[in-house]
Protein backbone atom coordinates (compact mmCIF):
# COMPACT_ATOMS: atom_id res chain seq x y z
CA UNK A 1 0.00 0.00 0.00
CA UNK A 2 2.17 2.09 -1.36
CA UNK A 3 2.18 5.07 -3.15
CA UNK A 4 4.69 7.44 -5.26
CA UNK A 5 4.21 11.24 -6.20
CA UNK A 6 5.89 13.30 -8.82
CA UNK A 7 5.49 16.61 -9.67
CA UNK A 8 8.34 17.42 -12.65
CA UNK A 9 9.17 15.25 -15.61
CA UNK A 10 12.56 14.52 -14.27
CA UNK A 11 11.59 13.18 -10.95
CA UNK A 12 9.00 10.85 -13.26
CA UNK A 13 11.87 7.79 -13.70
CA UNK A 14 12.50 7.91 -9.99
CA UNK A 15 9.55 7.04 -9.49
CA UNK A 16 8.54 4.22 -11.69
CA UNK A 17 11.70 2.83 -10.44
CA UNK A 18 10.68 3.35 -7.05
CA UNK A 19 6.52 2.28 -7.91
CA UNK A 20 8.21 -1.14 -9.79
CA UNK A 21 10.09 -2.52 -6.71
CA UNK A 22 7.56 -2.06 -4.23
CA UNK A 23 4.30 -2.52 -5.94
CA UNK A 24 3.39 1.01 -5.37
CA UNK A 25 0.66 3.55 -7.53
CA UNK A 26 2.19 6.06 -9.12
CA UNK A 27 0.69 9.64 -9.32
CA UNK A 28 2.66 12.04 -11.81
CA UNK A 29 1.83 15.19 -12.83
CA UNK A 30 3.16 14.68 -16.23
CA UNK A 31 0.71 12.25 -17.53
CA UNK A 32 -2.15 13.39 -15.21
CA UNK A 33 -5.65 15.70 -16.25
CA UNK A 34 -6.26 18.35 -13.99
CA UNK A 35 -3.38 17.11 -11.60
CA UNK A 36 -4.50 19.62 -7.86
CA UNK A 37 -1.45 18.20 -5.14
CA UNK A 38 -3.52 18.55 -2.71
CA UNK A 39 -6.16 16.70 -3.80
CA UNK A 40 -3.84 13.30 -4.91
CA UNK A 41 -1.87 14.33 -1.37
CA UNK A 42 -5.37 13.86 0.47
CA UNK A 43 -6.37 10.66 -1.66
CA UNK A 44 -2.68 9.37 -0.98
CA UNK A 45 -3.58 9.74 2.89
CA UNK A 46 -6.73 8.11 2.90
CA UNK A 47 -5.98 5.06 0.86
CA UNK A 48 -1.68 4.52 1.74
CA UNK A 49 0.18 3.46 4.37
CA UNK A 50 3.31 5.10 2.72
CA UNK A 51 3.84 8.04 0.42
CA UNK A 52 6.53 8.89 -1.46
CA UNK A 53 6.92 12.45 -2.63
CA UNK A 54 10.41 12.78 -5.78
CA UNK A 55 10.23 16.98 -4.99
CA UNK A 56 11.97 19.28 -2.72
CA UNK A 57 10.96 18.75 0.92
CA UNK A 58 9.31 22.03 0.48
CA UNK A 59 6.42 21.35 -1.84
CA UNK A 60 6.01 17.33 0.27
CA UNK A 61 5.72 19.66 3.67
CA UNK A 62 3.19 22.11 2.24
CA UNK A 63 0.85 19.04 0.59
CA UNK A 64 0.61 17.18 3.78
CA UNK A 65 -0.21 20.25 5.54
CA UNK A 66 -3.64 19.99 6.89
CA UNK A 67 -3.70 16.16 6.47
CA UNK A 68 -1.57 15.08 9.35
CA UNK A 69 -3.62 14.24 12.21
CA UNK A 70 -1.26 11.77 15.14
CA UNK A 71 1.17 9.78 14.79
CA UNK A 72 -0.45 6.47 15.18
CA UNK A 73 -2.85 6.69 11.96
CA UNK A 74 -0.50 9.41 9.69
CA UNK A 75 1.15 6.89 6.98
CA UNK A 76 4.63 7.21 6.47
CA UNK A 77 6.05 10.20 4.69
CA UNK A 78 9.25 9.64 2.42
CA UNK A 79 11.19 12.78 0.54
CA UNK A 80 13.42 11.62 -2.77
CA UNK A 81 14.51 14.39 -4.25
CA UNK A 82 14.73 14.83 -8.19
CA UNK A 83 18.38 14.43 -8.40
CA UNK A 84 18.15 11.17 -6.34
CA UNK A 85 20.88 12.60 -3.74
CA UNK A 86 18.75 11.52 -0.65
CA UNK A 87 16.03 9.59 0.25
CA UNK A 88 14.58 11.41 3.84
CA UNK A 89 12.12 10.32 5.96
CA UNK A 90 9.97 12.74 6.72
CA UNK A 91 6.56 11.70 8.96
CA UNK A 92 6.21 8.47 11.03
CA UNK A 93 9.45 7.17 10.81
CA UNK A 94 8.63 4.91 13.69
CA UNK A 95 5.14 3.66 14.05
CA UNK A 96 4.39 4.00 9.94
CA UNK A 97 7.40 2.18 9.31
CA UNK A 98 8.85 5.29 7.10
CA UNK A 99 12.23 5.11 8.51
CA UNK A 100 12.63 1.66 7.69
CA UNK A 101 11.17 2.31 4.00
CA UNK A 102 13.27 4.86 3.99
CA UNK A 103 16.08 3.02 4.14
CA UNK A 104 14.85 -0.07 1.53
CA UNK A 105 14.23 2.73 -1.05
CA UNK A 106 17.86 4.77 -0.62
CA UNK A 107 19.36 0.94 -0.90
CA UNK A 108 17.07 0.33 -4.24
CA UNK A 109 18.36 3.90 -5.69
CA UNK A 110 22.10 4.19 -4.64
CA UNK A 111 21.54 7.06 -2.87
CA UNK A 112 22.06 8.57 1.16
CA UNK A 113 18.71 7.86 3.84
CA UNK A 114 18.29 10.72 5.70
CA UNK A 115 16.61 10.15 8.97
CA UNK A 116 16.64 12.77 11.52
CA UNK A 117 14.90 10.96 14.66
CA UNK A 118 17.07 11.03 17.91
CA UNK A 119 16.63 7.56 19.17
CA UNK A 120 17.82 5.92 15.87
CA UNK A 121 20.81 8.56 15.34
CA UNK A 122 22.08 7.60 18.97
CA UNK A 123 21.05 3.85 18.71
CA UNK A 124 18.60 3.46 20.90
CA UNK A 125 15.15 1.43 20.49
CA UNK A 126 12.37 3.67 20.79
CA UNK A 127 8.67 2.25 22.13
CA UNK A 128 7.29 2.91 19.17
CA UNK A 129 9.28 1.16 16.86
CA UNK A 130 9.47 -1.86 19.80
CA UNK A 131 5.74 -2.00 19.14
CA UNK A 132 5.67 -1.75 15.76
CA UNK A 133 8.88 -4.88 15.73
CA UNK A 134 6.31 -6.81 17.73
CA UNK A 135 3.43 -6.39 16.82
CA UNK A 136 2.31 -4.95 20.08
CA UNK A 137 -0.57 -2.38 20.94
CA UNK A 138 0.88 1.05 22.73
CA UNK A 139 -1.04 1.96 25.88
CA UNK A 140 -0.18 5.58 25.90
CA UNK A 141 1.47 7.61 23.39
CA UNK A 142 2.00 10.51 26.19
CA UNK A 143 4.30 7.79 28.34
CA UNK A 144 5.89 6.72 24.77
CA UNK A 145 6.82 10.23 24.05
CA UNK A 146 7.95 10.50 27.83
CA UNK A 147 10.28 7.73 27.59
CA UNK A 148 11.70 8.16 24.69
CA UNK A 149 12.62 11.58 25.59
CA UNK A 150 14.44 10.14 28.79
CA UNK A 151 16.42 7.66 26.45
CA UNK A 152 17.75 10.72 24.45
CA UNK A 153 18.79 12.46 27.70
CA UNK A 154 20.41 9.16 29.41
CA UNK A 155 17.57 9.24 32.31
CA UNK A 156 17.14 5.44 33.21
CA UNK A 157 14.54 3.45 31.50
CA UNK A 158 13.51 -0.46 32.71
CA UNK A 159 12.34 -3.09 30.17
CA UNK A 160 10.16 -6.24 31.63
CA UNK A 161 8.71 -8.95 29.71
CA UNK A 162 6.43 -11.28 31.25
CA UNK A 163 7.26 -13.62 28.60
CA UNK A 164 10.82 -12.89 28.39
CA UNK A 165 10.51 -13.72 24.59
CA UNK A 166 12.26 -9.99 23.55
CA UNK A 167 15.66 -9.28 24.16
CA UNK A 168 16.61 -6.12 25.91
CA UNK A 169 16.29 -3.34 23.69
CA UNK A 170 19.04 -1.24 23.58
CA UNK A 171 19.18 2.09 25.92
CA UNK A 172 17.26 0.08 28.61
CA UNK A 173 17.66 -1.82 32.00
CA UNK A 174 15.79 -5.08 32.82
CA UNK A 175 14.18 -5.49 35.72
CA UNK A 176 12.03 -8.09 37.19
CA UNK A 177 9.73 -5.57 39.11
CA UNK A 178 7.82 -2.63 37.60
CA UNK A 179 9.82 0.59 39.03
CA UNK A 180 9.29 4.34 37.31
CA UNK A 181 9.66 4.09 33.33
CA UNK A 182 9.83 0.56 33.26
CA UNK A 183 8.59 -0.37 29.17
CA UNK A 184 6.15 -3.41 29.76
CA UNK A 185 5.48 -5.88 27.26
CA UNK A 186 2.52 -7.75 28.88
CA UNK A 187 -1.51 -8.53 28.34
CA UNK A 188 -2.18 -7.57 31.45
CA UNK A 189 -5.10 -4.63 32.06
CA UNK A 190 -3.41 -3.15 34.99
CA UNK A 191 -2.39 0.31 35.66
CA UNK A 192 0.83 1.96 36.82
CA UNK A 193 1.80 5.22 37.38
CA UNK A 194 4.85 5.99 35.01
CA UNK A 195 4.79 2.54 33.92
CA UNK A 196 3.79 1.99 29.60
CA UNK A 197 2.91 -1.09 28.90
CA UNK A 198 3.10 -2.55 25.13
CA UNK A 199 0.32 -4.92 24.88
CA UNK A 200 0.99 -8.52 23.22
CA UNK A 201 -1.92 -10.11 21.63
CA UNK A 202 -1.55 -13.54 22.65
CA UNK A 203 -5.17 -14.22 24.24
CA UNK A 204 -7.62 -16.58 22.31
CA UNK A 205 -11.10 -17.38 22.90
CA UNK A 206 -13.16 -20.12 22.41
CA UNK A 207 -17.11 -19.19 22.09
CA UNK A 208 -20.22 -21.15 21.81
CA UNK A 209 -23.68 -19.01 21.50
CA UNK A 210 -26.96 -19.43 20.49
CA UNK A 211 -28.58 -18.62 17.23
CA UNK A 212 -29.25 -14.47 17.13
CA UNK A 213 -27.45 -13.49 20.26
CA UNK A 214 -27.81 -10.17 21.12
CA UNK A 215 -24.20 -8.24 20.41
CA UNK A 216 -23.74 -6.17 23.50
CA UNK A 217 -24.56 -9.22 26.03
CA UNK A 218 -21.44 -11.61 24.14
CA UNK A 219 -19.41 -7.96 24.13
CA UNK A 220 -20.19 -7.82 27.93
CA UNK A 221 -19.76 -11.26 28.76
CA UNK A 222 -16.43 -11.50 27.22
CA UNK A 223 -15.18 -7.76 28.67
CA UNK A 224 -16.36 -8.73 32.23
CA UNK A 225 -14.53 -11.95 31.96
CA UNK A 226 -11.31 -10.57 30.56
CA UNK A 227 -11.53 -7.78 33.55
CA UNK A 228 -11.75 -10.53 36.32
CA UNK A 229 -8.55 -12.43 34.55
CA UNK A 230 -6.70 -9.07 34.79
CA UNK A 231 -6.42 -9.23 30.97
CA UNK A 232 -6.53 -6.63 28.36
CA UNK A 233 -8.88 -6.41 25.98
CA UNK A 234 -6.10 -5.73 23.07
CA UNK A 235 -4.40 -8.70 24.41
CA UNK A 236 -7.27 -10.54 22.61
CA UNK A 237 -5.20 -12.50 18.98
CA UNK A 238 -7.82 -14.63 17.83
CA UNK A 239 -11.55 -15.79 18.12
CA UNK A 240 -12.56 -19.57 17.71
CA UNK A 241 -15.74 -21.20 17.28
CA UNK A 242 -17.98 -23.66 15.13
CA UNK A 243 -18.27 -23.02 11.49
CA UNK A 244 -22.15 -23.24 11.59
CA UNK A 245 -21.45 -19.35 13.79
CA UNK A 246 -19.42 -17.89 10.82
CA UNK A 247 -22.14 -15.57 10.02
CA UNK A 248 -23.32 -15.08 13.27
CA UNK A 249 -23.54 -11.42 14.07
CA UNK A 250 -22.67 -11.10 17.69
CA UNK A 251 -19.31 -13.20 17.25
CA UNK A 252 -18.25 -10.75 13.90
CA UNK A 253 -19.02 -7.57 15.93
CA UNK A 254 -16.93 -9.14 18.63
CA UNK A 255 -14.08 -9.56 16.10
CA UNK A 256 -14.41 -6.09 14.99
CA UNK A 257 -14.30 -4.31 18.52
CA UNK A 258 -11.54 -6.21 19.87
CA UNK A 259 -9.71 -6.23 15.93
CA UNK A 260 -9.24 -9.70 16.28
CA UNK A 261 -8.80 -12.52 14.01
CA UNK A 262 -12.02 -14.55 13.41
CA UNK A 263 -11.43 -18.85 13.33
CA UNK A 264 -14.29 -21.38 12.45
CA UNK A 265 -13.57 -25.20 12.96
CA UNK A 266 -15.73 -27.75 11.17
CA UNK A 267 -17.55 -30.09 13.53
CA UNK A 268 -15.39 -33.20 12.07
CA UNK A 269 -12.61 -30.78 13.46
CA UNK A 270 -13.61 -30.47 16.93
CA UNK A 271 -14.96 -33.85 17.17
CA UNK A 272 -11.30 -35.05 17.08
CA UNK A 273 -10.81 -33.31 20.69
CA UNK A 274 -13.98 -32.56 22.14
CA UNK A 275 -14.37 -35.64 24.31
CA UNK A 276 -11.48 -34.78 26.40
CA UNK A 277 -13.74 -31.74 27.79
CA UNK A 278 -17.26 -31.70 29.59
CA UNK A 279 -19.63 -31.35 27.00
CA UNK A 280 -23.97 -31.31 26.81
CA UNK A 281 -26.67 -33.29 24.50
CA UNK A 282 -28.45 -30.23 23.62
CA UNK A 283 -25.06 -28.78 21.86
CA UNK A 284 -24.72 -32.04 20.62
CA UNK A 285 -28.46 -32.44 18.83
CA UNK A 286 -27.60 -28.39 17.77
CA UNK A 287 -24.19 -28.74 16.19
CA UNK A 288 -22.80 -32.06 15.80
CA UNK A 289 -20.08 -32.10 18.25
CA UNK A 290 -20.91 -31.53 22.45
CA UNK A 291 -18.92 -29.09 23.41
CA UNK A 292 -17.26 -26.17 21.23
CA UNK A 293 -15.62 -23.20 23.39
CA UNK A 294 -12.81 -25.82 24.88
CA UNK A 295 -12.23 -27.71 21.97
CA UNK A 296 -11.29 -24.98 19.84
CA UNK A 297 -8.80 -23.25 22.46
CA UNK A 298 -7.22 -26.36 21.59
CA UNK A 299 -7.06 -26.29 18.10
CA UNK A 300 -6.19 -22.76 17.57
CA UNK A 301 -2.63 -23.72 19.66
CA UNK A 302 -4.09 -22.67 23.11
CA UNK A 303 -3.26 -23.31 26.29
CA UNK A 304 -6.69 -23.34 28.72
CA UNK A 305 -6.31 -20.32 31.34
CA UNK A 306 -10.27 -19.83 31.98
CA UNK A 307 -12.30 -23.38 31.64
CA UNK A 308 -15.59 -22.82 30.23
CA UNK A 309 -17.74 -19.95 31.88
CA UNK A 310 -21.51 -19.97 31.07
CA UNK A 311 -24.21 -17.53 30.78
CA UNK A 312 -27.79 -17.55 28.92
CA UNK A 313 -26.44 -19.62 26.11
CA UNK A 314 -23.20 -18.02 26.01
CA UNK A 315 -20.02 -20.46 26.51
CA UNK A 316 -16.51 -19.02 26.44
CA UNK A 317 -13.35 -20.19 27.35
CA UNK A 318 -10.12 -18.48 27.45
CA UNK A 319 -6.78 -19.90 26.70
CA UNK A 320 -2.81 -18.04 25.92
CA UNK A 321 -0.53 -18.67 23.08
CA UNK A 322 2.21 -21.12 24.23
Amino acid sequence: MLCVISVTKKGDSIARKIGKEFNGTLFLKSEMENFKLKEVTEKAFNNFYTIVFVSSIGIAVRAINGFIKKKDVDPAVIVVDVCSKFTISLLSGHLGGGNYITNKIAKKLGNTPVITTATDNMDKDAPDVLAMENNLKIESLKKAKEIASLLVNDGEVFFKDDKKEIKLPKGYKETEELKPWTLWITNKSREEDYVLKLIRKDIILGIGCRRNTEKEKLKEFVFNTLEKLGLSIDSVKVIGSIDLKKDEEAILNLGKILNAELKFFTKDEIAKVHHKYEGSDFVEKTTGVRCVSEPVVELLGGKIIREKEKLNGMTLTVGILN
